[in-house]
């Protein structure tokens, strides 16, 4: 089997893999100014994609913009939320170099979806496919590739452990080669009640004071797991931007998330906003938890509610996810200033940051890994992969971290 890294190698973002020549898995994008797309554009007989972030499916169109119409595999939610995410950037940066794909080549993604369930075997460019539960966010997935001769599992993004959305991973499927995440390789996430209680009395603590917390959140997982918390903890908040929709979208599939019962209390406990009429203004007076994309404050209502509430002290900015180098997020939480609609802003609000991250952190990776003692490990997406696999080579398992553009044969 041949294996090609066209992005997500050595980095966090635009993650693409080329297997034989013909089978693709996943096409993202890395968010940035300016973002950066996979190394190359490939016409493959197949696709398949893990799940539904930008970086693993913010191209995806992009794939069928000449003559080529792959066939595109995914689960129910992936396909939804990939089309939602095509048809926000198009909104946003439709026409321009930030956005390698058109309406029509939105349109055609539609006239090739395949969708297809957990452990439901299927064919792609003569691979056999199967997807396994990665506990990521809703409809994400590991891909089990058999080409007849080798078994090469690709784990997409993973959590081992259970999050108020969904719950984590189990699967560990037989397999003789695996391309492993490793976002959080040296990190260790502190037990998720802990900090769903902090958040929670340090939301409330600025209310009582009369204060509005900003909470940016991504729009997929991470601002239904917000909806979730704030629900559970009694905490009064708005929902903007993008997340109101796949919210709405995601209480379509039951069966892809832990407690459908408690997604649809948790709407009910929310308000969203519609944005008419100088209402976010207006919000930003309230005692409330706000929660709106971007998670990164790389646009959307974020960049009308920050400016409102920055120079006020008692206000608050929680930021709830990984901030890539470059961006708004991370600039604020390292200087406490940051690039906002194209002017630097000083923020005298409170900025804090809480790791409700849906990823697996060290001890999870490794928990995952040890069912692959025997196995080869290609260690991606990730800041430190090479750095991990030098760990994981001197803990016994045979790992090596691909670079970008790289092509190995296993």
């Amino acid at each position: 089997m041949d294996v090609q890294f066209l992005g997500g190698a050595r980095e966090v973002g635009r993650s693409a893999i080329l297997v034989n020549d013909s089978l693709l898995l996943d096409f993202g994008i890395l968010t940035g100014n300016p973002p950066q797309f996979p190394v190359e554009t490939p016409e493959p007989d197949a696709v398949v994609v893990s799940h539904g972030h930008l970086d693993h499916v913010g191209v995806i169109p992009a794939l069928l913009s000449g003559s080529n119409r792959p066939p595109i595999h995914w689960t129910p939610p992936t396909y939804e939320l990939a089309l939602t995410l095509a048809r926000d950037t198009l909104k946003l940066h439709g026409g321009t170099y930030n956005c390698p794909f058109t309406q029509n080549d939105v349109k055609r993604v539609t006239e090739v979806s395949k969708t297809h369930g957990y452990r439901e075997t299927f064919e792609a460019a003569g691979h056999e496919i199967t997807f396994h539960n990665a506990g990521h966010i809703p409809g994400s997935a590991h891909v089990l590739v058999d080409d007849g001769d080798t078994r090469l599992l690709y784990t997409g993004d993973f959590h081992t452990d259970d999050q108020r959305l969904v719950t984590g991973t189990t699967a560990r499927p037989d397999a003789d080669v695996v391309i492993c995440e490793s976002t959080y390789s040296d990190v260790e996430h502190e037990d998720r009640i802990n900090v769903e209680e902090q958040f929670a009395e340090s939301v409330n603590t600025t209310l009582w004071e009369g204060g509005t917390v900003v909470v940016p959140a991504f729009a997929i997982g991470r601002t239904q797991e917000m909806l979730l918390i704030c629900d559970e903890y009694d905490i009064p908040c708005y929902v903007d931007g993008l997340g109101k929709q796949v919210t709405e979208m995601l209480r379509q599939y039951p069966e892809f998330v832990r407690d459908a019962d408690a997604l649809r209390q948790a709407k009910s406990h929310a308000r969203f906003v519609t944005g008419r009429d100088g209402q976010r203004k207006r919000i930003t007076d309230q005692k409330a938890a706000i929660i709106t994309t971007s998670g990164m404050l790389s646009g959307g209502p974020a960049m009308t509610y920050i400016p409102e509430i920055r120079s006020n002290p008692v206000n608050k900015i929680t930021m709830t996810g990984y901030q890539v180098e470059g961006t708004p997020g991370r600039d604020l939480i390292e200087t406490g200033s940051a690039e906002i609609d194209g002017r630097v802003m000083p923020v005298s609000a409170q900025v804090e940051q809480y790791d409700f991250s849906a990823h697996a952190d060290r001890d999870g990776l490794l928990d995952f890994l040890d069912s692959y003692r025997d196995t080869t490990v290609l260690v991606n997406h990730g800041d430190r992969c090479e750095q991990f696999a030098t760990e994981l080579r001197e803990a016994g398992i045979e790992a090596t971290a691909p670079e970008i553009g790289s092509e190995q044969t296993i």
